[in-house]
């Protein structure tokens, strides 16, 4: 008798299912480290919100018209998106209705396909009508859909305030450190209020 079969191989092995479960352990372990988890709280979103509002502003100064319009903005100073096959991203930030933080928001984004990298960004949401902010409160678990109206062009151009632009009731921005995200999309991102 061979000593190979009465071995028993109890090495473990890496499933598809591990890997990707591996690979989310690590998203949710980068995005800690850059999202204030287990930081002061809201002290750290409060600062990181007044900061991406004056770059926003400066950068897209049409945005302001889009903040004085508004009914309350949610401002995402950071959000951590990465990928190795699945991918995701986090990120936490402020409600503010008339410039006051009335609640902190975190938001998650899961996604399918082939990537792999990292990237970091900011967005922000103009709610446009009291009932888009309504149903963004008191839902639990808003989700970006399909038709969310985005702000800033591809040439790095703000759109104006313009009629036709106000009448969606959610707008969008997303920028961020490496400049303007051509062809992003916020949808399928959901928000959740929490306790920083």
């Amino acid at each position: 008798m061979s000593s190979n079969s009465s071995r028993s191989d109890s090495s473990p092995r890496l499933t598809r299912r591990g890997f990707a479960l591996m690979g989310l352990a690590g998203l949710s372990l980068t995005a800690a480290c850059g999202n204030g988890v287990g930081s002061e709280g809201a002290g750290v979103i409060d600062a990181r919100v007044s900061a991406t509002l004056s770059e926003m502003y400066r950068e897209y100064p049409n945005t302001r018209d889009l903040s004085n319009k508004s009914t309350g903005m949610l401002i995402m100073p950071l959000v951590t998106e990465a990928g190795f096959g699945f991918g995701g991203a986090y990120g936490r930030g402020a409600l503010q209705v008339n410039g006051v933080t009335v609640d902190y928001y975190s938001t998650t984004k899961i996604s399918g396909g082939l990537q792999i990298g990292a990237q970091q960004y900011a967005h922000v949401l103009f709610f446009m009508t009291d009932d888009a902010l309504r149903d963004f409160r008191r839902g639990s678990g808003w989700t970006a859909g399909a038709g969310l109206e985005y702000v800033i062009s591809d040439k790095g151009d703000s759109i104006s305030a313009d009629t036709d632009t106000l009448l969606s009731p959610v707008l969008a921005a997303i920028f961020g450190q490496a400049g303007l995200r051509v062809g992003a999309t916020l949808e399928g991102s959901k928000y959740n209020r929490i306790i920083p």
